[in-house]
């Protein structure tokens, strides 16, 4: 365990947070990349070159996929291992099933990307992989379960955590969505190819049901476990109140299951599908905000942390990002905003508000406060921090104001009539109107992805730090023998 602390890598199992720490920054790296290239693409169409692999259509799901499940899944790997042991004072149970989550759902990412740039998907939001890496996903996810329930049951302590809620509840509601959502029959035993056993208005509402619920419970739930866990010992303060965290849980947990139909107004639905989710997700207001608010309370008598601290300043952004991102998406699910909203722009900017404010910047926080205890260093540069803040910071500030900007032009534009009641403009002319937010949107993602970089850096050379140090300790401890 060269650059752990002795005795607590005794006590707990690092390696394997070690490699998903380390997958999670390459990965992003590698995703962010990727949307970069597609953004630009969509700027400056010279990009778009003559080969069928890096067209926008194959790129887009190696970006979402690389980002969501290789870098945020990744991360929630790591520190879900960590937290778990960490408040549960002992090891992970598992045995060989904790190292084949690791090489297992690095293997996922792989085979996904490959399958994507070779044209195999199954055209669908979010999980788009086709049936032979569905079954290996549900098999590392069913071991990642039992790996996570069977430590929390040799627990020394007999309370379990809040952090820990959100974790198990994230991996139950993914386990749950990932089944039922790719129940599919394949053509043939060695085709790719295969068929959903849902069709027309019910694939659609599954599809939702799936892709909402991975925003809410991948995607927020998990990260709330982050927050829960590394806000408060990041800031050497208690949770603000235990009680608002369980009632945050506990709302959560039940409304987000029914929000999915607000992506459906207008469509094929029944209406009252689509009125039921809009309800439920002006609901989800309230928990949210109450998440919020407690994470914010938490730095109670650490105000003063945030003038120098940019690992602070990281989580605090983060649950800014999350009220707003948890306020605009109610906004989005009324009926009238939902007409001018969907399908355009605004969209992208709400999930990027999200996963790049929220889901990245908490990330980036517990990343770098988890690391360098993981070696048992320090981190090599404090300044390569701050920089890597305001990078990612302006980064996300662009991109969702273009795509606002974009969005609601694109949405007005639309919807626009002549005095003879023809449509005021083509589609052509509201794709030129957007140019000059596509390429702003561009530039913010290129800032974010500097500001990634830069954190790899920092965190290579950190690590590198850390095993130097240990060596030179282990070196000494010889010769005083």
């Amino acid at each position: 365990m060269s650059g752990s602390n002795p005795a607590l890598a005794e006590q707990y199992d690092y390696e394997i947070i070690k490699k998903f720490s380390i997958m999670s920054i390459v990965w992003a790296v590698v995703g962010m990349s990727v949307g970069v290239y597609i953004a630009s693409e969509l700027t400056w169409p010279f990009l778009n070159f003559d080969i069928p692999y890096i067209t926008f259509g194959r790129f887009r799901p190696v970006h979402t996929s690389a980002v969501i499940f290789g870098f945020g899944g990744s991360a929630l790997f790591a520190t879900s291992y960590y937290v778990v042991q960490r408040t549960c004072q002992t090891r992970l149970w598992g045995g060989g099933l904790i190292p084949f989550t690791f090489w297992g759902w690095q293997a996922v990412i792989v085979l996904a990307a490959i399958s994507y740039v070779l044209g195999y998907s199954q055209g669908r939001e979010y999980a788009e992989m086709e049936w032979p890496i569905d079954l290996l996903i549900e098999v590392i996810w069913v071991s990642y379960l039992a790996i996570f329930v069977g430590t929390l049951m040799k627990r020394k302590q007999p309370h379990i955590y809040v952090a820990n809620w959100f974790y198990l509840a994230f991996i139950l509601a993914t386990a749950l969505l990932h089944t039922f959502n790719n129940l599919a029959v394949p053509i043939g035993l060695f085709s790719m190819k295969s068929y959903s056993l849902f069709s027309g208005a019910q694939d659609a509402m599954v599809q939702w049901w799936y892709g909402h619920n991975a925003v809410g419970f991948f995607l927020t739930a998990a990260f709330l476990g982050m927050m829960y866990y590394f806000v408060p010992k990041h800031a050497g303060r208690p949770v603000y109140s235990y009680r608002l965290s369980i009632v945050h849980f506990w709302a959560l947990s039940f409304m987000y299951m029914w929000v999915g139909t607000h992506h459906l107004h207008w469509t094929a639905l029944p209406d009252w599908a689509s009125t039921l989710g809009a309800t439920f997700s002006i609901m989800l207001l309230l928990p949210s905000w109450g998440g919020m608010i407690n994470g914010i309370m938490t730095l109670s008598g650490a105000w003063d942390r945030l003038r120098t601290d940019y690992v602070m300043r990281f989580m605090i952004v983060a649950l800014s990002f999350y009220g707003m991102s948890t306020f605009e998406g109610p906004l989005m699910a009324l009926k009238d905003v939902n007409a001018l909203s969907h399908y355009t722009d605004w969209t992208v900017g709400h999930v990027h508000s999200g996963a790049l404010g929220w889901v990245a910047m908490i990330s980036f926080g517990s990343l770098y406060h988890m690391i360098p205890k993981l070696w048992n260093t320090k981190l090599w540069s404090e300044k390569l921090v701050g920089i890597h803040f305001w990078l990612a910071t302006i980064g996300v500030l662009l991109y969702i104001t273009a795509m606002w900007i974009s969005g609601i032009s694109q949405g007005l534009m639309w919807r626009a009539f002549d005095d003879y009641g023809n449509l005021q403009y083509s589609f052509v002319e509201s794709v030129a109107a957007m140019h000059p937010f596509y390429m702003m949107r561009a530039i913010g993602g290129m800032f974010f992805l500097t500001g990634m970089c830069i954190m790899a850096f920092n965190i290579f050379k950190t690590i590198r730090q850390g095993v130097h140090q240990a060596n030179v300790a282990g070196q000494t401890a010889v010769a005083a023998a």
